[in-house]
């Protein structure tokens, strides 16, 4: 979809999307083609169409043999506008114009931008984009229509920050849809050798860098947590490890991200019931989402260093596979005792953490995973649970929260829950029961983070939807992208 600023309308549109607000009156706005606004008169006054916030209303008018669709969007009160509130709007006129059918797309608000203009045209651009995202890869009929062009008429002073913010805005959008393609995909389209792959093409293509270790470097590593999750699949284990290193003369500034990459979760042993696993290809969301962010920071040419570790490999069954009572011992050292083996997750990033320390020298720690069903539970699929051990830290991601939309909780993470994830037998045990589990997780890969300021993101909730909900189709939502890339935005 093309996305551009127009500073006058043309007398012919294929589909025109007035934004009116509360104070608006359609004989008053100036810049509207007479037949278009007749026409528009005269189907509010018969229809009382008031421009409440979320209302949406479609009809066609001929004007010289021309079919034209025009779409009313109540905005509310302009002055209430917020940002996340513009995002849904924009999400919606997209949503309609593609239910029309429309080619090319002319917005006109009635009222001037309520947010600054780089961020109305980044927050246009981007939910234009993200809803239009389908995943169509192997339908074999008709594909879903696409909009051709999106045109923002708005009469303002200078289009340079708009424009600024239309390109911001595509990027993010484009590097979350990759996101969501990746995590659409099937296992036995994406498994870690494919995960790999895709990785080292978005390198090329955005211009990070990247390293895929295999099995034999992983042993020397001495990763035995995650090579035993990876134990019962054919499919060998990768190690990815991606870099930006936008300021190599700052010492003690790089910023590790590790994504959970587990391509395919069966649950091992302690095996999931058939309607739980159907979605288990999705379990390498968090791995999606800091793929995503590497390529926003490179593309961005943030002044920031990155290192971005993804522990890829399946959980399966086989004579191979690891048991419920094995005990590990991690790459830091300290032992696990297997209580759950579809407790996995946390095993392959306790590695990729202590790796990112002690191999890479990050200075602070952002983990992002489809970890723990309690998270569903806790905070539904609107809003992404938070542990972290540092409040400077939070502050800038719920500033970056803010800015995207992407809402973060933060859950406490409570010393003497300590007590639920220790070991008779080893140093922890990889589950601490039925309560609280999403803090419990939390707390134990807080174990091995040291000292460095961390962040923990669950997103089994939010990483997927079931139907259709703003700028979000069926399946994956690609969170994380944007709100990490804005992370570092603020970091840079």
């Amino acid at each position: 979809m093309k996305i551009d600023l127009l500073r006058k309308l043309p007398e012919h549109m294929d589909t025109l999307v007035l934004l009116l607000d509360s104070k608006s009156k359609v004989d008053d706005i100036d810049h509207l083609p007479t037949h278009f606004k007749e026409s528009i008169e005269a189907y509010v006054k018969k229809e009382e169409f008031k421009p409440e916030y979320g209302k949406m209303k479609s009809f066609q008018t001929v004007f010289k043999k021309h079919v034209s669709n025009i779409i009313l969007c109540g905005a509310g009160v302009a002055a209430n506008l917020t940002a996340d509130k513009l995002r849904r709007l924009f999400a919606d006129i997209t949503r309609s114009a593609i239910r029309l059918k429309a080619s090319n797309v002319y917005l006109f608000p009635s009222f001037a931008p309520p947010i600054g203009d780089t961020q109305y045209g980044h927050v246009l651009a981007e939910a234009a984009l993200m809803t239009e995202y389908k995943f169509t890869k192997y339908l074999s009929q008709e594909k879903p229509h696409a909009i051709g062009s999106l045109h923002l008429a708005l009469n303002v002073k200078s289009t340079r920050y708009i424009n600024r913010g239309i390109i911001e805005g595509r990027l993010y959008a484009e590097v979350t849809n990759l996101a969501r393609n990746l995590v659409n995909e099937p296992a036995n389209v994406i498994y870690p050798e494919t995960l790999a792959e895709a990785a080292k093409k978005a390198a090329l293509k955005y211009g990070f860098s990247i390293d895929v270790y295999p099995m034999d470097r992983i042993r020397r590593l001495k990763m035995e947590a995650y090579l035993a999750v990876g134990k019962g699949s054919k499919a060998e284990p990768k190690l990815i490890v991606m870099r930006h290193m936008g300021n190599p003369d700052a010492k003690n500034k790089t910023i590790g991200l590790i994504g959970k990459g587990l391509t395919y979760d069966s649950g091992g042993y302690c095996l999931k019931p058939p309607q739980s696993m159907l979605n288990m290809k999705n379990d390498m969301a968090g791995s999606a989402a800091v793929i995503g962010a590497m390529c926003a920071a490179a593309t961005l040419k943030l002044k920031v260093n990155i290192v971005a570790v993804v522990a890829a490999c399946e959980n399966m069954i086989s004579g191979e596979a690891y048991h419920t009572g094995d005990l590990l011992r991690t790459m830091s050292g300290k032992t696990i005792e297997v209580i759950n083996t579809d407790a996995e997750g946390r095993l392959t990033l306790v590695d990729a953490i202590h790796y990112a320390i002690t191999k890479e020298k990050v200075d602070k720690i952002l983990d992002i995973a489809t970890l723990t069903g309690a998270a569903v539970g806790a905070l539904g699929t609107e809003i992404t649970p938070v542990v972290t051990n540092d409040d400077a830290w939070l502050a800038k991601l719920e500033a970056a929260s803010e800015f995207t939309g992407e809402a973060i909780w933060r859950l406490p993470a409570h010393e003497s829950y300590n007590e639920l994830i220790k070991s008779q037998i080893a140093d922890l045990k990889n589950t601490g029961g039925p309560f609280a589990g999403t803090i419990t997780a939390a707390l134990f890969i807080r174990e091995f983070v040291g000292n460095k300021p961390w962040i923990h993101l669950d997103i089994a909730g939010t990483a997927l939807r079931d139907k259709e909900s703003g700028m979000y189709s069926v399946g994956a939502t690609g969170v994380g992208v944007r709100l990490i890339t804005q992370l570092l935005r603020e970091m840079a």
